[in-house]
């Protein structure tokens, strides 16, 4: 274990920087920065590094590789020893994802949830999900259970494509 006395503002953000870099295993163009799920990186009671997570869905099953995944980050970032904290509440929400995550998961193929603020109906499809292949907001929904619990199946009816939809929540 690390003494508090040797960790440092620098530690601390190194350790920040590690733990932004683990990608989702699940959609592993996204960091667990770009969802939202990395909730803060600080000093334990202990004087040890604590990353403190929340998953997108309670019972999500890819949280405990993403907790791993950042011991092992902070492990080759010199800092052994570090926690991993699940935390489910405050409830995660679509509105703690980055632009930036939207626009990978676009490139991708996945239609994003909409931006904060874009009201209620929009957080259910109303008006359309637009296809993140061609554009097209003629789209309809085929099932409400994609490839991972976190997305819907949809079809775009101007190109045909079948595409994923990031669930909002």
């Amino acid at each position: 274990m690390v003494a508090a006395a040797t960790i440092g503002a620098d530690a601390l953000a190194r350790a920040r920087e590690a733990a932004s870099a683990v990608v989702d295993p699940e959609i592993p163009v996204l960091t667990i920065a770009d969802l939202g799920v990395l909730r803060g990186v600080a000093l334990d009671a202990e004087g040890r590094i604590e990353v403190t997570i929340t998953p997108t869905y309670s019972g999500c099953p890819a949280m405990n590789m993403i907790a791993m995944e950042i011991e092992l980050a902070l492990d080759r970032a010199g800092l052994p020893g570090a926690r991993v904290r699940t935390v489910l509440s405050p409830a995660w929400t679509t509105d703690w994802m980055t632009e930036e995550g939207r626009r990978k998961l676009r490139d991708y193929g996945i239609a994003p949830p909409p931006p904060p603020g874009a009201g209620r109906g929009a957080l259910f499809g109303a008006g359309g999900v637009s296809c993140p292949l061609c554009g097209s907001s003629d789209t309809e929904e085929l099932s409400a259970f994609g490839s991972t619990s976190c997305k819907s199946l949809w079809r775009c009816r101007a190109c045909r494509e079948p595409f994923d939809h990031f669930k909002c929540h």
